[in-house]
């Protein structure tokens, strides 16, 4: 097609496709080819070629070589609309039910089948899944992409744990798909990653060898190892196919795929079972050396691609297919949702990337034929006995939405009236529930830290469910570095950097911070490009914390301790904490000054120091030092450069009164006072026994 000299390499890029593609046509046969057949055509009488909505090229060149015997059929639109109703809904949920709803009503009404239009997969979804729990049979034929499948999540989910930065929750969610993984072993290994705040799988691993105490998840995640390691290296297309399969049946997936109807369409369509990769071996290019990363992007592509339908449901009264398709098609009554301005377009956007000469060239639909088509399956579909037509007020955001200029024009022609909620109501009694006041004597709580007590003096039934009864909520293995793991990065850098200014006074003190920088890096884990948006403001909390500890050490103090686990007996009960420093001010027999970091704003920490009494952290601190003649403060670590110390006046009288209130309070719960919920506010927005309390629905 194209000369090989030359410098046209786009042209020659472009030759080489059409190349492909005449070659695919001459090699492939289909089953309306025979139609072109000169015996076919001399031995049949007729040939009758019903019109649908979209031009068909098939059809035109098939009409054009019978010549005379060519008959084009184009079914006639309906003469008269059906009885349209419009239904405005708040939200999809709202619009989804009201669809069901609508569905149902025509049912009991004994009209059947129902046509639901097939507008919004994710709405149909929900619609479908509405009317399967009220017991009615759907059958789909528009099916959905294989991606959208259980059968494909599971397979994606278990490559995407392969690769060789994978985060321990896509791991985990790996885990959970596989039939040959024990539940107990599972729970244990997930419960030991929560708890240990292990982002990584790479950490997960390193962490649980050799750990006896764990030996079930450790066995656990050496499985999962080793069927992670023969996926690491690349290879060509066929040969990744055959570890794929490989590694199903190892884990036990390949099984549950193979007796699973849209699990075997996947299997199907990625070549996996015996033998079919042999149909990609003779690719051009099949031989190229893909990495795991490529491999699983190709995975992904045809799993978009691909799509599955049900098997077909004998008798099944409802049918879903797209608006296109209700031609010629017998149903009494239609639902139609998703009839808002971005969902049913009077004038859809063409797909891909192609121009409007570009299209005509191609001749691809252009926006004008798209718009003629959708209003003739428009107008067709009016001409069903019963129609529902539904929109949504709003969108998932709060954007407000318009109905389709389609049902605009039909409202203005006077041609459709307001249909009425089809959804029964139920009266339901209000049950509110009263207030929890549980009664914690027989549980003792022996150890009391700042936080146990900050519990309960927020609220005490929070510290009911949380100290007493011990009820820990999980955490999450999230991916992404926040404000916490800024400040507890912080404070291990501080210590690193205290602890080696006081071995090496004279060293340089910014080389220092840098190196404990980079070492509680490495010690947590923490990768460059997540902590890269704190990373970046690294050098002016530097520059600004140095300038601070000038001024401080000129002061007298000098830094002492970091990090130090203090704990001190008060009757039955010990007071516990770790103190993130203590200063020594005035040389070797001077005042201890114990210091907290903060990471918070300013305003926030100058509003603990006003609040007295009623911030209980310092003057717990202080209880842990036994003595009578120290000081307190908050040290404010700013990101952007300011460094600032706050400190509590009186802290040893704070330190008294709340001793004084600590042996009242632990008296009052060993006498038997219920510990109700108090909580207002912050206080109970992120409380971890919010559900437990059930605050939402008291009298």
């Amino acid at each position: 097609l194209l000369a090989a000299g030359g410098d046209g390499g786009a042209l020659r890029l472009e030759a080489a496709a059409a190349r492909i593609a005449l070659e695919w046509v001459l090699a492939s046969r289909h089953a309306t080819d025979v139609l072109f057949d000169p015996g076919v055509r001399a031995s049949t009488d007729l040939l009758a070629v019903v019109q649908g909505f979209h031009p068909d090229p098939l059809a035109q060149a098939l009409l054009a070589h019978w010549g005379d015997a060519g008959l084009a059929v184009a079914l006639p639109a309906p003469a008269v609309h059906g009885r349209a109703a419009l239904h405005t809904a708040a939200d999809a949920e709202d619009e989804a039910q009201r669809a069901a709803a609508c569905v149902l009503a025509h049912l009991a009404q004994g009209r059947a089948p129902v046509a639901l239009a097939a507008t919004d997969r994710a709405l149909t979804r929900r619609i479908s899944a509405l009317l399967d729990g009220a017991g009615v049979p759907v059958h789909d034929e528009n099916g959905w992409t294989l991606s959208t499948t259980r059968a494909g999540a599971q397979l994606m989910a278990l490559l995407r744990a392969c690769t060789w930065d994978a985060p321990a929750d896509a791991v985990l969610d790996a885990l959970k798909q596989l039939p040959a993984v024990e539940a107990a072993a599972l729970r244990a290994l997930e419960h030991g990653l929560r708890r240990a705040g292990l982002r990584q799988w790479s950490a997960a691993v390193a962490a649980l060898q050799g750990r006896a105490s764990q030996a079930q998840a450790a066995a656990l995640a050496a499985q999962m190892e080793a069927w992670r390691a023969p996926l690491r290296a690349a290879r060509p297309l066929a040969q990744w196919l055959q570890a794929l399969r490989e590694l199903l049946q190892q884990t036990g997936l390949w099984d549950a795929l193979a007796h699973d109807s849209a699990g075997e369409h996947v299997l199907a369509e990625l070549r996996l079972p015996q033998g079919l990769e042999a149909d990609l071996e003779a690719l051009d290019g099949a031989g190229r050396r893909l990495a795991l990363a490529e491999f699983t992007r190709w995975v992904d592509a045809v799993l978009e691609t691909g799509r599955y339908r049900p098997e077909y449901l004998a008798g099944a009264p409802v049918t879903v297919l797209p608006l296109p398709q209700l031609l010629a098609r017998p149903f009494a009554a239609l639902v139609l949702p998703g009839c808002d301005e971005k969902r049913l377009q009077a004038a859809p956007e063409p797909p891909g990337v192609w121009t409007a000469a570009q299209r005509t060239a191609l001749g691809l639909p252009t926006r004008e034929q798209l718009a003629v088509v959708q209003r003739a399956a428009w107008a067709h579909a009016l001409g069903t006995p019963w129609v529902d037509i539904l929109w949504r007020a709003g969108d998932e955001g709060g954007e407000p939405l318009l109905a389709s200029p389609l049902v605009l024009a039909l409202r203005l022609d006077g041609a459709a009236a307001p249909g009425g909620d089809a959804r029964a109501a139920r009266a339901i009694a209000p049950a509110p529930v009263p207030r929890p006041l549980p009664v914690g004597a027989q549980l003792p709580v022996p150890r009391l830290s700042s936080s146990a007590y900050a519990d309960l003096r927020h609220c005490p039934y929070r510290f009911f469910a949380l100290r007493q009864l011990r009820l820990q909520e999980e955490e999450e293995l999230d991916a992404q570095i926040d404000k916490r793991d800024f400040g507890t990065w912080l404070h291990a850098v501080l210590q690193h950097f205290h602890e080696a200014l006081r071995d090496a006074p004279g060293a340089d003190r910014t080389a220092l911070m840098d190196e404990a920088a980079a070492r509680a890096t490495r010690e947590q884990q923490l990768h460059a490009g997540d902590f890269l948006p704190y990373a970046s403001g690294w050098p002016q909390l530097r520059a600004g914390y140095l300038d601070w500890l000038a001024g401080h050490e000129a002061t007298g103090a000098a830094f002492q301790r970091a990090e130090l686990k203090a704990s001190q007996p008060l009757g039955a009960l010990e007071l516990v904490g770790t103190l993130d420093r203590v200063d020594r001010v005035g040389g070797e027999g001077g005042t201890a000054l114990v210091i907290d970091y903060k990471t918070e704003s300013d305003a926030a920490t100058r509003r603990r120091i006003q609040a007295g009494g009623e911030d209980t952290q310092l003057a717990f601190y202080a209880a842990l030092m036994g003595d009578d003649h120290l000081r307190a403060a908050y040290v404010n670590v700013g990101e952007r450069g300011d460094t600032r110390l706050h400190e509590q006046d009186d802290v040893v009288l704070l330190r008294d009164q709340l001793v004084e209130g600590i042996v009242h309070d632990m008296a009052r719960i060993a006498e038997g006072a219920p510990l109700p919920a108090l909580g207002e506010g912050a206080v109970c927005d992120w409380c971890a026994a919010r559900g437990l309390c059930r605050k939402d629905f008291w009298e």
